[in-house]
């Protein structure tokens, strides 16, 4: 420490450096912040933060952010204007360390303005992240700075020392330690300033290269965390234990049928290891293949032994949904009737709101209807029902639905009958020559489907329920949500025969199975031989 002409030690340079390298950052920092209310965005938006930060907030603090609402969404402009100005003058008075001593003082009334209304009061708590509030974070630093500039006095890094030398009563608005002499005041060597400047460099690329993140990522938080964790993601690498029988049930004999449905609340298996808290038809999702004849009378009885009301809806029934398709409350039950008068494929799913959540957790199902007249004999029937997950992770390997996933259409997994890739794992069987036959129906509850069977075209394709109708030559064909289809496919040669839903994306997601036709022993090898290396040409 140097001794000036006064006889008393003069104060170290060193937190003048100190206190302009956190302040240059931070201007930095408060640049791009800055920069980001010019965009259209923001100006968009500016309301919905504050009623975004009002959300959850306890009862006490109600009346604070209805104040704000109240001020701020008649005089939007001014309000987004004011923020655009006052946050790009921080910007520039910390960053050229302009009257640093106001500038330090309304950066903290500014930074405790924006935690205590677009943030909501925000951190410093974050279940699961360790983080703290912007704006309260924001505080500490401007409080950081009062602190160095009280230790260091004038700063030979900033303008408010240029303009001190030529008028010393600046100093009053510059520097809250205003007794230290300038003349005391020195500048490090540049062997000392270089790497300072080239560390605000990395500063300045790490700010720029964070810039995407900030804009793209979700704040961590639990249900952001949760709804970031796919199915998937959690699945084992076997196989899933044991696939769902995919064959189509006996027809029951007589002129009518009984069915007997119950709601309940299962854990489904929705990819190998992994469960999904799912409300039921018959404990299974989809539900039970109901299977009927053309003309035969169909004796519903729904009992609800879940948690909440749910009702049922047939795709195959002409009938009033106001008398048959009503709520029913746990513990009770409703009986109706409907004559199956329309062959082919239906859905039947819960009709109770929001459908779109009560499809979404696995309440669907489907009913084939023969007709009267019936079909050529197949050798092999089954059914595949496409349905969508939409989840979020609520421990380990358990998953729950996530209502925002699916009003988005933003699905986790298709599948067939309730589980990703179980018919990959676990073919589909037929052989050689066999006439085998497909129900499909896409119970959504909001994608299409383009079904198709690799390396086969079908001999028929039923769209509807008039078997005079079918139409054939066809490879791929469109269900869309809620419908059905009958395809019948003859395949004379031996081999592994995948059925997927062409949309690729819905394909990655699950909805893929193999029918395997023959032994894998019949199949032929594949044709392949290793190329002859063409000769270099000589030069």
């Amino acid at each position: 420490m140097s001794v000036p002409d006064s006889g008393k030690p003069a104060p170290s340079t060193w937190p003048a450096v100190a206190g302009t390298a956190l302040r240059v950052a931070f201007g930095l920092i408060w640049a791009v912040s800055a920069a980001l209310t010019w965009t259209a965005d923001f100006a968009n938006h500016y309301v919905g933060y504050l009623h975004n930060a009002a959300t959850g907030q306890p009862a006490w603090s109600a009346w604070w952010f209805e104040l704000w609402i109240g001020l701020v969404t008649p005089h939007v402009g001014f309000f987004v204007w004011a923020t655009r100005i006052a946050e790009t003058l921080l910007a520039l008075a910390l960053l050229l360390g302009f009257a640093r001593k106001i500038t330090y003082v309304v950066g903290i009334l500014f930074s405790l303005l924006i935690w205590s209304t677009a943030e909501g009061f925000g951190g410093p708590y974050s279940v699961g992240a360790n983080n703290i509030g912007a704006a309260i974070s924001y505080v500490l630093i401007f409080a950081a700075l009062i602190v160095i500039n009280l230790r260091s006095g004038p700063s030979p890094y900033s303008l408010d020392y240029l303009i001190e030398r030529r008028w010393p009563s600046w100093r009053r608005l510059a520097d809250w330690n205003d007794t230290l002499p300038l003349t005391e005041v020195h500048p490090l060597p540049w062997r000392v300033q270089g790497p300072a400047l080239a560390g605000v460099l990395i500063l300045v690329a790490l700010l720029l290269a964070g810039l995407h993140s900030a804009l793209n990522v979700k704040s961590a938080s639990p249900q952001a965390a949760a709804a970031a964790v796919t199915p998937l993601s959690l699945a084992s690498s076997q196989p899933i234990g044991k696939a769902r029988d995919a064959r189509l049930p006996p027809l029951q004999e007589g002129g009518s049928v009984a069915v007997d449905i119950a709601v309940s609340d299962q854990s489904v298996e929705i990819a190998s290891g992994v469960q999904y808290q799912a409300w039921t038809f018959g404990k299974s999702v989809p539900g039970p293949v109901i299977h009927v004849r053309q003309g035969q009378t169909v004796n519903v009885k729904l009992t609800n032994h879940g948690t909440m009301q749910h009702s049922i809806d047939f795709h195959s029934a002409i009938t009033p949904p106001s008398l048959h398709y009503v709520d029913i409350m746990p513990g009770e039950s409703i009986a109706f009737s409907f004559v199956a008068k329309v062959p082919g494929a239906f859905l039947y799913h819960c009709g109770t709101p929001p459908v779109l959540l009560h499809i979404g957790n696995g309440m669907y199902g489907a009913i084939i209807v023969d007709p009267a007249t019936p079909l050529p004999p197949a050798a092999e029937s089954y059914v595949l029902v496409q349905g969508e997950w939409y989840t979020q992770q609520v421990s380990g390997k358990l998953m729950a639905g996530n209502y925002e996933k699916m009003q988005q259409m933003r699905p986790d997994e298709v599948v067939f009958n309730g589980a990703a890739f179980q018919y990959r794992d676990h073919p589909l069987t037929a052989k050689p020559g066999d006439l085998v036959r497909l129900y499909v129906v896409n119970a959504g509850p909001s994608l299409w489907s383009s079904f198709h069977v690799i390396g086969a075209i079908f001999d028929k394709v039923y769209p509807g329920g008039n078997p005079a109708q079918a139409i054939d030559g066809v490879s791929t064909w469109s269900v869309g949500p809620g419908e059905g289809a009958v395809f019948d496919l003859k395949l004379d040669e031996a081999g592994h025969y995948p059925f997927v839903d062409h949309a690729m994306a819905h394909m990655q997601l699950g909805a893929q199975g193999v029918l395997l036709v023959g032994s894998p022993d019949e199949a032929a090898k594949p044709p392949v031989s290793k190329a002859p290396v063409a000769a270099t040409p000589a030069t």
